[in-house]
């Protein structure tokens, strides 16, 4: 009889399609051993397990209502911040173009002043002051138009508008009634705003 008769042959290793096998009788075993642990374990004790279930479950959904909660109120708080940001910025251009409007209401009654002197200057008015006004004058007007400003003045014949116009009085004139006959003094309008309506006179009479 030889040496290798005798001996026992090796096992062979469990392959691959073992596998699934042994994992399924391992998830057997466990709930085996749970229904074995729920049948050994006491009614009372099975129910205050139960019932801790419960309350951690519930407890649970609280703290995600909660943080759902959380989450809208910052989203809001967000939504307020970037709309006060806009009010801000708003006030802030507003405030501007009013300081920017009472300066602009100044400067037109200095420009005012400077075409009037210029109007009533004659012969004897020395050559240099006169260029002075003029050149004075031509930088108020860069000035202006630099501010978006425009000046109101109507064509006669022209229908009065309430809101650029501010009518003086009625003459006889050969304009057609209730047109504008004449303008007494010429109004200004900044970034469709109107700063001072131009003072007209109305015709009264073919």
């Amino acid at each position: 009889m030889s040496e290798n008769q005798g001996a026992e042959e090796p096992v062979p290793d469990a392959g691959p399609e073992d596998a699934p096998e042994a994992e399924a009788n391992t998830e057997e075993d466990a709930f085996a051993e749970l229904v074995t642990r729920v049948e050994e374990t006491e009614p009372e004790q099975l129910a205050r397990e139960i019932e801790s279930l419960r309350e951690q479950a519930a407890a649970t959904e609280e703290l995600e209502a909660e943080r759902e909660g959380l989450a809208s109120r910052l989203k809001r708080k967000q939504a307020e911040f970037q709309n006060y940001k806009k009010r801000m910025k708003k006030r802030r251009e507003q405030e501007k173009q009013r300081a920017t409007e009472d300066l602009v209401e100044r400067l037109i009654d200095v420009r005012d002043n400077l075409a009037r002197a210029l109007d009533e200057a004659d012969e004897a008015t020395d050559s240099d002051i006169v260029s002075g006004i003029e050149s004075t004058l031509r930088q108020f007007d860069r000035i202006l138009e630099d501010e978006n400003v425009t000046e109101i003045r109507p064509e006669p014949g022209s229908d009065v508008d309430p809101q650029r116009h501010e009518v003086m009085l009625r003459v006889e004139s050969d304009q057609p009634v209730d047109t504008i006959a004449e303008v007494y003094q010429s109004g200004y309008e900044m970034a469709d705003r109107v700063l001072r309506p131009a003072q007209v006179t109305v015709s009264n009479a073919e």
